[in-house]
């Protein structure tokens, strides 16, 4: 993300990115095609403010003598060193709570703040009565507002797979759930407003986190070594997903259709994907990989 930005800063990159015009070959970069790029650069006219406010961040760049990134050098090495003679990255991540890593700080469980109230024991005690692997867990971040038709096909999909889930949907989400959805999933799932995600993730029932791959939920996710389904809709999301698929291959990103829907049949088959079979296997496998190496970039 930064090196794309940073190449459209020094001039290097012109808008608008067309599918023309890709796919985007940029040093270090894997080569990018136009379902992931971030959503603002292929529609200039989508989020006006926020792609003048993602551009000016980059104003006094030259006074800096560092940048420091949420990520780390066997993760992203190949990506910054690309990048560095316009971009002086210093790798200073995973920037997770040692408490869910090595757990030399035992207190250290938080980030120090919180949008909105945690409801933790709750949903702890609900997955301590789960088995291992077994819970999906889904949370599209605290910005997202997905249509009611895409809230009800992933109802649809969670009901038909009769898998454990636990669904946070903020309060001015909770409407657009179907009505039948609570009564019908029962024991199998659990829905809330809001929940200390690192907790979920580091818990041993979670087996596959269902996420718009925003930055912070990305790199909790792959720290704590869970397989995801990326549903990305807009921002970085797009190509946090296109690493998550296809580069790191720690998971699965959906589809959507012709008028940008996921269908409950997409998100049956990335559940099937990541909760069974041998995919899933060579997933969980490259998870756990991942997460060893997080650790190795927080240590001593």
């Amino acid at each position: 993300m930064y090196s794309i930005f940073a190449h459209i800063h020094h001039g290097l990159l012109t808008l608008p990115l067309t599918p023309e015009t890709t796919p985007l070959l940029l040093p270090g970069l894997p080569p990018l095609n136009f379902p992931d790029l971030p959503s603002f650069l292929r529609f200039l006219d989508s989020y006006p403010p926020y792609l003048a406010m993602k551009l000016s961040q980059y104003s006094n760049l030259n006074l800096a003598d560092w940048v420091f990134n949420n990520t780390f050098e066997e993760l992203e090495g190949k990506e910054a060193r690309g990048v560095s003679e316009i971009w002086p990255a210093k790798l200073i991540g995973p920037m997770v709570p040692s408490a869910y890593l090595d757990e030399r700080i035992k207190g250290d469980k938080g980030y120090g703040s919180s949008l909105m109230k945690p409801l933790s024991e709750e949903c702890i005690e609900w997955l301590e009565t789960k088995p291992s692997n077994s819970v999906v867990y889904v949370f599209f971040g605290s910005m997202v507002s997905l249509s009611e038709e895409q809230i009800a096909e992933l109802a649809w999909g969670l009901k038909e797979k009769n898998m454990y889930s636990l669904w946070v949907v903020r309060d001015s989400e909770q409407q657009k759930l179907p009505k039948w959805f609570l009564d019908s999933v029962q024991e199998k799932g659990k829905v809330v407003t809001w929940c200390n995600q690192l907790e979920i993730l580091a818990h041993r029932s979670v087996g596959c986190f269902m996420t718009h791959c925003g930055w912070n939920s990305t790199i909790e996710g792959l720290s704590l070594g869970v397989p995801m389904i990326s549903v990305s809709k807009w921002t970085d999301q797009l190509t946090d997903g296109k690493f998550v698929e296809e580069i790191w291959e720690i998971g699965v990103r959906v589809k959507e259709d012709e008028v940008g829907v996921v269908r409950k049949d997409e998100l049956l088959r990335c559940l099937k994907e990541v909760m069974e079979g041998e995919k899933n296997k060579e997933i969980r496998i490259d998870a756990n990989k991942l997460r060893d190496s997080t650790m190795k970039a927080i240590n001593e």
